[in-house]
């Protein structure tokens, strides 16, 4: 038997009847009093009752809050359940209660919040409509939605109303409206009449930085301001008219077009995008950006974007233009610029996709198709350009692009699964290269490349057992390619030489099978099918010291030093490797006799049970034990040093040193800064004598003062005296609003380009990743 719901019909009438009775006895007159009902609480300086109609006046520093009862918890006795009863699925029979016991319960637990409240200096209310009439600094507050007027009246039953000399502020959204007539017409939905919206918080009575205003509006619970004689104000001043205009006013991701993007260059001329946000739903939208420039033509573009949850997203964006500047005549173009493309239909494919599936597959897509090798550097700025394409993919799925002065563009498809201490892992990857126009490309793709590999401990000793299995299927459009299974076991074990040494030694044997095959036009003289066998062996000698230091008894800056000297000894034999086709590294490994020897230095700081790494410094030194090297066995000393000495400082040093009379013939220096603020520096400076390279880059973003930023971005060849990249930018960001400028120079144009944005406004907040 199963006990009968209780009905509250009654309790509800009880209870209203009671609220209703309570107003109706006030006395007729009370001056500084407060009365509570169960519906309402009212306080003011003099309250007075009315017969006909039946309606109540109240006067001075007047305070109205309506409350609703919170439902206590009831209660239902019920006898525990027996085993048998629970394995025969019987129930016992339950105690009923009733409507009486619940009002009891009620009057002993009533709690209560309030969820609408007013103040006024006069207030009058209808008790049979249920209407307030206020007058005199009225505020109404309910839930997110603050309301400021001269007057206004009330519909408490509806809760809508008209108001006068009006200001709403909605907290959720910093929604601003002010207006001569406001209409509360449904639940954030509003008439005005003469007024003004702005999507930023500002004091009441403060002059916006800008605003949108029209001589009547009407906002839909959609999040959207429909205006009739729109204006777009600065300073309350109007810079722009429009008879009609749709402006969102909800601080969410929404479809609308977005505050457009200018630009002016030596070879595009005038530029501008006026992107458009289409939000499809929740978790999926597209922008669509129709670019324009003067002397080049119409580029349209359009981003795709979807997220599944925190593992598995996605983003696309493609952008073409049929150039203008891409014709014989341009001859000064391609002289001044220096570039050799020859195609008039240009575009740039690009995104990347991160998804975990079945038992933590992972799969990562990364796609970078572009139609000529000047296309990047050409269109390099801008919201569709490289620079900030590669910035926000780096931000989101931490990873970005291949530089975009690289000839070749990887697109890749991998799916990883780890295990146990084994890992498998399958991918593809196609090659775009744009060296060359109208020729078959020799690049390799792999179609596919599959690795299995892992370490796995031998039982109960010391020993372990270590394999990669590799098989990849290489094709080019020209040339020689064919499928390569490459196989390494190997075993290794610590050995005990003694407690204070760290010794352990590898020993290995790599399998490598080829099948050939051939593309194109070439030809591959030797037979289709080839082999490779050689062993490997490396062993290793160390001990680590390590000395804790305390700070003048402050262990918040107690630190330690690690040191640790090694020797290390490899030997590959010498094998012909002449009939092997040459994919990549794996196909020709050198011969080895080497012993290396060298010092790690590692620093670590703490405090209590917090460790933080300080960084390294480490120095080495090979010696070639092979005859054919024997005149100058050893090689360049190298030195590592990475240092963070304190928090958001990052230090990097790379050096090498010839020994035979060359000196110094690599340095690498990389460093940056931070801080609380938002400042960032960075410095990197790289010499390599072999390559004859020499460059400098920098970058500075700072806060110059009263809301002014700068942004300095410099890539320098020292070896070529050239510049690659000079960019300055300063930006205003005031609560509601920036306006950025910045001034991007190449060797083959300067391009100036001006960014607005308004807070809030047709922003695609984007989707939460």
């Amino acid at each position: 038997m199963t006990s009968r719901p209780v009905h509250l019909t009654g309790l509800k009438t009880y209870v209203a009847t009671c609220a209703l009775s309570s107003l109706l006895l006030l006395p007729a007159l009370a001056d500084a009093e407060s009365v509570s009902t169960s519906e309402w609480n009212i306080s003011a300086d003099k309250i007075t009752r009315y017969e006909d109609p039946q309606s109540i006046v109240a006067e001075g520093n007047i305070i109205l809050e309506k409350k609703v009862m919170i439902p206590p918890k009831v209660e239902v006795s019920q006898e525990d359940l027996t085993s048998w009863d629970e394995l025969l699925g019987e129930e016992i029979e339950k105690t009923e209660i009733t409507a009486a016991e619940v009002i009891e319960q009620i009057d002993a637990e009533a709690l209560y919040e309030i969820t609408f409240h007013i103040e006024a200096d006069w207030i009058a209310y209808d008790v049979s409509k249920e209407e307030i009439k206020a007058r005199g600094n009225v505020k109404v507050v309910k839930e997110d939605d603050t309301l400021l007027a001269e007057s206004g009246k009330i519909d408490l039953n509806t809760e809508t109303g008209s108001f006068t000399d009006a200001v709403i502020i909605r907290k959720e959204d910093d929604l601003h409206l002010e207006g001569k007539v406001i209409e509360k017409t449904g639940y954030n939905t509003y008439h005005i009449e003469k007024g003004w919206v702005i999507t930023c918080k500002i004091e009441n009575g403060e002059t916006p930085p800008w605003s949108f205003g029209s001589s009547d509006t009407v906002i839909k619970e959609g999040g959207y301001a429909f205006m009739k004689h729109a204006t777009f104000n600065i300073k309350g001043v109007p810079v722009f008219y429009s008879p009609y205009m749709v402006v969102p006013v909800k601080n969410t991701r929404q479809t609308g077009f977005l505050l457009p993007e200018l630009s002016q260059s030596d070879n595009s001329g005038f530029g501008f995008n006026i992107p458009f946000f289409w939000n499809i739903n929740d978790s999926v939208d597209m922008t669509f950006f129709p670019e324009y420039y003067t002397d080049r033509g119409f580029m349209p573009g359009a981003e795709f974007r979807y997220v599944k949850d925190t593992f598995s997203k996605g983003s696309i964006i493609g952008s073409y233009i049929n150039d203008d500047k891409t014709d014989p005549s341009e001859t000064e173009y391609y002289e001044d610029t220096g570039f050799t493309h020859t195609n008039s239909d240009r575009y740039w494919v690009r995104g990347k996709a991160d998804h975990t599936f079945a038992n933590d597959w992972i799969a990562r897509v990364d796609l970078d198709v572009v139609s000529d090798r000047d296309y990047l550097t050409e269109f390099n700025s801008g919201y569709t350009g490289f620079k900030e394409t590669d910035e926000r993919y780096q931000e989101v799925f931490g990873r970005g692009f291949d530089n975009r002065t690289d000839y070749t563009r990887k697109n890749t498809l991998k799916v990883v699964k780890t295990w146990g201490g084994q890992t498998f892992e399958g991918s593809f990857l196609a090659v775009n290269d744009t060296k060359e126009e109208d020729v078959d490309s020799e690049e390799l793709w792999k179609l596919p490349s599959l690795t299995y590999k892992g370490l796995v401990p031998l039982g109960d000793t010391s020993m372990s057992f270590e394999w990669n299995a590799d098989y990849v299927n290489y094709w080019r459009e020209e040339g020689v390619g064919g499928h390569r299974v490459d196989i390494r076991p190997a075993l290794s074990s610590s050995i005990p030489l003694s407690p204070y040494l760290e010794s352990r030694g590898e020993v290995g044997v790599r399998g490598t099978y080829y099948m050939i095959d051939t593309f194109g036009d070439a030809v591959w003289e030797k037979d289709d099918t080839q082999d490779r066998l050689l062993a490997d062996a490396e062993f290793e000698v160390a001990t680590t010291l390590m000395r804790a230091f305390d700070t003048d008894g402050d262990a918040a800056n107690d630190f330690d030093h690690q040191f640790r000297p090694y020797v290390k000894y490899n030997y590959i034999p010498d094998v012909d490797q002449d009939d092997l086709p040459n994919f990549d590294g794996v196909d020709d490994i050198g011969e080895a006799n080497l012993i290396t020897y060298g010092i790690d230095n590692y620093f670590n700081a703490f405090s209590d049970e917090i460790t933080r790494q300080m960084g390294f410094v480490k120095i080495y030194q090979s010696y070639d034990l092979r005859s054919s090297e024997s005149d100058e066995p050893f090689s360049d000393v190298s030195l590592r040093i990475n240092l963070i000495p304190i928090e958001r400082l990052s230090l990097v040093y790379e050096t090498d040193f010839d020994t035979y009379g060359d000196g110094f013939v690599k340095h690498r220096i990389e460093g940056y800064y931070t801080n609380s603020r938002g400042d960032y520096f960075s410095l990197d400076y790289s010499f390599n004598d072999s390559s004859d390279i020499e460059q400098i880059n920098g970058y500075l973003k700072a806060a110059l003062f009263a809301n002014w930023y700068a942004e300095l971005e410099l890539e320098h060849s020292i070896s070529e005296d050239e510049t690659n990249v000079a960019n300055v930018g300063l930006m205003y960001q005031a609560l509601c609003w920036s306006v950025e400028f910045q001034t991007r120079y190449t060797p083959e144009e300067t391009k100036y380009l001006l960014v607005f944005n308004l807070a809030n406004i047709g922003t695609p907040l984007g989707i939460n990743y």
